[in-house]
């Protein structure tokens, strides 16, 4: 068998995966994951790109500039918003292949999920530009990982609808999949969404995940009736994320048997 010659190499021999400089005569767009909560999350990587960047274009430039300045990066800050997206694109595009590289961030966690990025992801590849994602903080995989439901599959699907109706048919499609669901929610709209959850997925396991990585983090589990109680008003803050465990064998056997699911 060779011998594995990637062992015993200097730190100066190694070079970065990526580089900010253009490939093939075009920049490079950038997905950069920026800290859910904690600053100290942030990548050496992310940190790298964002200084070398020639434009950074960010959901809330305001919240973008601070996190630049907590670690002494100046850029070049754009807005790319979900009203002013599709309208930036073009603009974006043609930096890109003039040869500027640019990053893109959001609020907070990775472009794109759940976030603004996709559409200029989707014409940055039909345009044969290079992307690279610079991994990070998420909000999904945390509040996965910490839920104590199975993580070998899971669905996550965004925002859950706003409207009662719409929220309970979706919840309902999704209470028949086996692997573990992951949603966002917002703390104006989590109370009444344990109530159809109540309903829908019975005594079934979930788990409520807030302010992930600050100071408050908290990680409720239980049913959803369960939750419901312990979700006390000075609670309803913040941003959540809901873990809701699968449809098992014995949830389906109680569910053929006339029981809640």
């Amino acid at each position: 068998m060779p011998a594995d010659r990637s062992h015993g190499l200097s730190p100066e021999r190694l070079e970065p995966v990526s580089q900010s400089q253009t490939h093939g005569g075009g920049g490079t767009l950038f997905l950069v994951a920026t800290p859910i909560g904690n600053l100290e999350d942030i990548t050496q990587r992310a940190l790298r790109v964002l200084g070398e960047v020639a434009l950074v274009a960010a959901e809330d430039t305001r919240r973008t500039r601070r996190l630049l300045e907590r670690f002494g990066i100046e850029a070049r800050v754009v807005s790319l918003f979900e009203h002013n997206e599709r309208a930036r694109v073009p603009g974006l595009l043609a930096k890109l292949r003039a040869g500027d590289p640019v990053a893109v961030v959001t609020d907070a966690g990775s472009p794109g999920v759940a976030d603004p990025g996709y559409p200029l992801v989707r014409a940055a590849v039909e345009a044969g530009v290079r992307v690279e994602s610079v991994p990070g903080p998420s909000a999904v995989l945390a509040a996965l990982q910490v839920s104590g439901l199975p993580t070998d599959a899971f669905t996550f699907v965004g925002f859950l609808p706003v409207r009662r109706g719409p929220r309970r048919r979706r919840l309902e499609e999704l209470s028949e999949r086996r692997e573990t669901v992951v949603a966002f929610e917002s703390p104006h709209r989590v109370r009444e969404t344990l109530a159809d959850l109540e309903v829908v997925w019975g005594d079934r396991p979930i788990a409520l995940a807030r302010e992930l990585t600050k100071t408050f983090e908290e990680v409720l589990r239980g049913s959803a009736r369960e939750l419901r109680s312990a979700l006390t008003p000075e609670k309803r803050r913040g941003e959540m994320v809901l873990v809701l465990g699968g449809r098992t064998r014995e949830s389906r056997a109680r569910a053929r048997s006339g029981g809640p699911p």
